[in-house]
Order: C-alpha cells, then sequence, then structure tokens
C-alpha cells in the first residue's frame, strides 16, 4: 500500500501546484524556526530575566521544562496528526506556542515564568513534530532530502543567529521582545498554512477514537523520569531519597503505561513502533545521537574558553562551524543512499563520527582553535550523512496513518537522548574534575573560578581531561549506534511506493 501526499483541495491523491506547495513549505520553515531558535534566544538574555525576575536557583528550568513539556508531548502529536490530520494539530499547536509566548512576555515573576516556558513547550512538541511529518507528506520520496535540507538549514541559521539575537534585544530592547518577536513570526506562518496547506480526504471511523488515558500516562511517565534525569546530580545527589523516589515512580508509571497502552484500541504509542526492525533501529539509532550531540554542544564552549583561553563570542564560532556542513552533508547524502541504501549510508556517517569524536583527546594541550573547529566542521558532515537518511528511509517505510506516529517516535528518543546525555556526562565530567583536583569542586565551580582569574594551571589541565573524557563517552555512544544499525536495521529499508 503506498502513501498519499496533501493535495489541493478536492483532489484526493494529485499533488499541490508548485505555488502552493512553496507557501506551505515557507509556513513549514517558519514554524520550525519558532521552535528552532527559541532556547538559544533566550539563552543569552539569562542575565537580564534574572536581573529583573530574580530565582537564580531555578532559572535552568527555563530550558528543562520547556524540553520536558517538547519530548512527553511528541508522542500525542504524532498520533493525533494520524488520527485527525496534520493541519488541525499543526494550528493548535502553534496557536499554544504563542499563546505560551504572549504570557512568557508577560510574566510577573520567575515560577510565572516558567510554567508559561512549559506552556509554550507544549506548543513546541506540535510544531516540532509535524513539521518533519508534513515535510514527508509533501514530497515523495526522491525529493524528500530536498525539503529535509532546507529544515536543517533553518536550525543551523538558529544557532548561529540565536545566541546574538537574544542578545540584542535583551541589551537593546528588553528581554520581554524574545517572547514577543514570536508573534509576527508565528502569525505568518498560521496564515499560510490556513489559506494553502488542504489536506486530501481520508478514510477515518465515524467516530475516532483518542486514548486520552494513554495520552496522560504518557505525560505522567516522561515527566516524572526526565525530571529525574534533569535534576539527579543538580538538585539532589544521585543515589538520595528524591533521586530514588523520582526514578521509582517513574518506572512504576511506566508499567501502567505498557498496561494501558495494552487495552486501548488506538494506543498513543502502538506496540509495532518496536516490533518493526526498521523503526526501532532508527529509534536506538537516534537516541545515541541525541546522546553524543551532548558533548559538543554543551561541553565544548568551556573548553574553549577555559583552556584554549577564547573570548565567549569566538568560542561561539569554534562550535557553531558543524551547523554549517551538518546541512550540506545532508543535502548531499541523496547521492550516496541512492547508491549503497539507506542504512550503509547512515554507517558511514557514524562510523566516521565516532573516529572524530575519539580524535578529539589526542588533541594537544592547550592547542590552537583551529584544531577543534576542524574536528567540529567534520563531525558536523559526518552525523549529516547519519541522520537525514534515517529519517527519510523510516518514513518511506509507512503510510499517511502511521507517519505521525513513527516520526514523533523517533523525534521522542532523540530528544530523550538530548536528556540522559546532559545527565550522564555532567556526571562524567564532575566525576573527573574531582579525581583531578581532590574534590575540589564540580564544572561549573571551577570554571567560575577560572573566569574570574582565580584557577590555576591544574585546573585548567582538569577540565581539559574532563572534556575529553565526555568526548570519548561520545565516541561510545556513537559505536552503540553503529551497532544497532549494524545488528538490528535491515540492510533495505521496506520503502513503500509514493
Amino acid at each position: 500500500m503506498g502513501s498519499t501526499t496533501p493535495a489541493i483541495r478536492g483532489g484526493a491523491a494529485r499533488r499541490p501546484d508548485t505555488r502552493r506547495r512553496g507557501a506551505v513549505v515557507a509556513a513549514l520553515m517558519l514554524a520550525m524556526a519558532l521552535a528552532a531558535l527559541d532556547s538559544t534566544v533566550v539563552s543569552t538574555a539569562v542575565p537580564q530575566i534574572v536581573g529583573d525576575l530574580g530565582g537564580f536557583s531555578v532559572f535552568s528550568w527555563l530550558f528543562s521544562g520547556y524540553l520536558l513539556a517538547v519530548t512527553v508531548s511528541l508522542p500525542v502529536y504524532g498520533k493525533l496528526s494520524d488520527t485527525f490530520g496534520r493541519k488541525p494539530v499543526l494550528v493548535v499547536g502553534a496557536a499554544v506556542f504563542l499563546l505560551g509566548s504572549l504570557l512568557c512576555a508577560a510574566a510577573w515573576n520567575m515560577g510565572a515564568l516558567i510554567a508559561f516556558r512549559i506552556v509554550q513547550g507544549l506548543g513546541g512538541g506540535a510544531l516540532q513534530g509535524t513539521v518533519q511529518t508534513l515535510a514527508a507528506d509533501l514530497y515523495p520520496l526522491a525529493e524528500r532530502p530536498k525539503i529535509q535540507s532546507r529544515l536543517s538549514t533553518v536550525w543551523a541559521v538558529s544557532a548561529v543567529a540565536g545566541p546574538g539575537l537574544g542578545g540584542v534585544l535583551a541589551a537593546y530592547a528588553d528581554w520581554r521582545w524574545i517572547f514577543l518577536v514570536n508573534l509576527p513570526i508565528g502569525a505568518a506562518a498560521l496564515w499560510l498554512v490556513v489559506r494553502h496547506l488542504h489536506e486530501p480526504e481520508r478514510r477515518r471511523a465515524p467516530r475516532a477514537r483518542v486514548d486520552w488515558a494513554g495520552a496522560l500516562a504518557v505525560f505522567a511517565c516522561g515527566g516524572v523520569l526526565l525530571t529525574a534525569l534533569v535534576q539527579g546530580g543538580v538538585a539532589w545527589p544521585w543515589l538520595s531519597a528524591p533521586s530514588l523516589a523520582s526514578f521509582g515512580t517513574g518506572l512504576a508509571l511506566a508499567g501502567v503505561v505498557v498496561a494501558v497502552e495494552r487495552r486501548a484500541a488506538e494506543p498513543i504509542i502502538p506496540g509495532w513502533v518496536w516490533r518493526r526492525r526498521t523503526i526501532a533501529a532508527v529509534n536506538l539509532a537516534l537516541g545515541a545521537l541525541g546522546l553524543l550531540m551532548v558533548a559538543p554542544a554543551v561541553f565544548l564552549p568551556t573548553y574553549a574558553q577555559s583552556v584554549l583561553g577564547l573570548a565567549p563570542v569566538a568560542a561561539g564560532f569554534v562550535l557553531s562551524v558543524w551547523t554549517l556542513s551538518w546541512p550540506l552533508s545532508a543535502a548531499l547524502s541523496q547521492h550516496v543512499y541512492r547508491r549503497i541504501g539507506f542504512r550503509d549510508t547512515a554507517l558511514t556517517g557514524i562510523g566516521l563520527a565516532a573516529l572524530i569524536l575519539c580524535a578529539f583527546p589526542f588533541l594537544p594541550y592547550p592547542g590552537s582553535w583551529w584544531q577543534p573547529t576542524l574536528l567540529m566542521l567534520l563531525l558536523g558532515g559526518a552525523l549529516g550523512l547519519f541522520q537525514l537518511p534515517l529519517i527519510v528511509g523510516v518514513q518511506s517505510t509507512v503510510g499517511w496513518s502511521e507517519r505521525g506516529t513513527t516520526t514523533a517516535s523517533v523525534l521522542f528518543c532523540r530528544q530523550t537522548g538530548q536528556t540522559v546525555g546532559a545527565s550522564l556526562f555532567g556526571a562524567v565530567a564532575n566525576g573527573v574534575l574531582a579525581a583531578r583536583l581532590g574534590g575540589a569542586g564540580d564544572l561549573d565551580s571551577v570554571t567560575r573560578a577560572w573566569d574570574a582569574g582565580t584557577a590555576p594551571e591544574a585546573t585548567r589541565r582538569a577540565i581539559a581531561e574532563a572534556v575529553h573524557a565526555v568526548y570519548l563517552g561520545a565516541a561510545c555512544a556513537a559505536v552503540l549506534a553503529f551497532l544497532v544499525l549494524l545488528l538490528v536495521a535491515p540492510r533495505r529499508f521496506p520503502v513503500l511506493d509514493d
């Protein structure tokens, strides 16, 4: 059975004309920009936000709360888009995101801002999942790299421009404008979607069943487990009573999710997501990708400033170069997977990524700025060759009625991997520092001492060794992804006819 694509009003299988489809793609890119810019724009305005609202001890929840809401809502939105169509889910999600943005701009204290960021995240989950699903609906397999490379470019531009935009708005206007600028962008995206996106009529049960009990269980389980990972080692020690209670509650709720989903007529997380080898392998591989991405994204700026002695702007450049090679490599990957297949292309990309990550600890100390920059440029190219073939490939193995759920499961695993990676690698870095400095502190404390000019050379070397250990951990995650694809994924993905 073949998949179909959205068509203009009145057509059941006719692809939209070029102008109409171009308008929808523009809307998808604007919607993706909202989600992509969010965290990077906010990060540079934290000092101004804390100075105005207070709440320094909990400001990290501006990011953690948003991430949790996005992650736990992805499976729900994926199932809803398969049940009711992409358009209503995207419109509702964008409206919730914009409502959250407006509320964030009106926040009166840090608690209110965190709560409104969670509202934003509930809308952001719909934006991320539904945009990726629509990208596959709009284009046949041969043309999907085109739209995916455009979406990758949106993420790349946002990663580079976001911090600068946030800094400018916070310095010369007011931090509340960081959220208000979402309104015109989101309004334009909504207008384009409502006006130009017309999905064909599809067969649907007389009364669509929504597994609300399963949705609530997924929210509760995901929220508790991700909170335990985010707060572990930060708000409380890993083996403390609150940590053990959180993980115990999360595991109990996971059992509830399994019990509820087995009985549901239309489960939010259907069992076939894990029973099909291709989807299960891609889920696990992209979960490992989320894990390894944490190493450069979180720890490389600290390394560049504390070890290489670079200014913050220059340190940001060292990190940002992978956002240049990643979308370029993704766009070119189609020429590779058309010859050797989706799995082997992804194996090539993640194998190269593992070698590049392993090379980082062998950089000379203290080294020069161009050395990690070159490695990041190569890493971006390798990961572009890995990620896009898997996303395009797995979306091409399912029909329209399963594509939203499949895409959401892939994104959910990648987001979960990032959350696990932040906690795991934070513990690794702090453990190395404690061993090298005799328990003198964690990564945050020693980097603050370095910024204040009070850290000795021993601290500089300890930071370098901690980041080296994190990169070796990321290389292990890359090897795990390689083995999953090699042993679990079929050599040829069972692609459906367009």
